[in-house]
């Protein structure tokens, strides 16, 4: 076998395992029992590594999406459909969003603060 066939070979393999993870993920995304909370209609929310628009993008939330705020954290201010705040709300490990794209009811903290 040529080395450019089993190189696509382990690609093909490696794609559609990171495709098996994430129907995973998407699957489980809804099982636990955290309240989720709506991003604002209208809105493909950038996911970050941390609490600022300098941490790199993780992913991007499509329209309609509903996140658990399992802790926040303060940031970099952001100005979004339900006002300007510096709160980031941590989604998953890792991950945060603008709180200024997410319907919590509050201006304020509602999850813990994260460490």
């Amino acid at each position: 076998m040529a080395t450019e066939e089993r190189m696509e070979e382990h690609v093909e393999e490696h794609v559609a395992e990171t495709a098996d993870e994430a129907a995973g993920d998407l699957a489980t995304a809804g099982s636990d029992d955290v309240t989720r909370y709506p991003i604002a209609p209208g809105y493909r929310v950038n996911v970050r590594r941390g609490p600022g628009t300098k941490y790199g993008i993780v992913r991007t939330l499509p329209y309609g999406m509903r996140v658990p705020v399992y802790c926040q954290k303060p940031g970099e201010r952001v100005t979004g459909p339900y006002g300007t705040s510096n709160l980031w709300d941590n989604i998953a490990n890792g991950q945060f969003v603008a709180d200024a794209y997410v319907h919590t009811g509050s201006d304020g903290y509602i999850a813990p603060r994260c460490d």
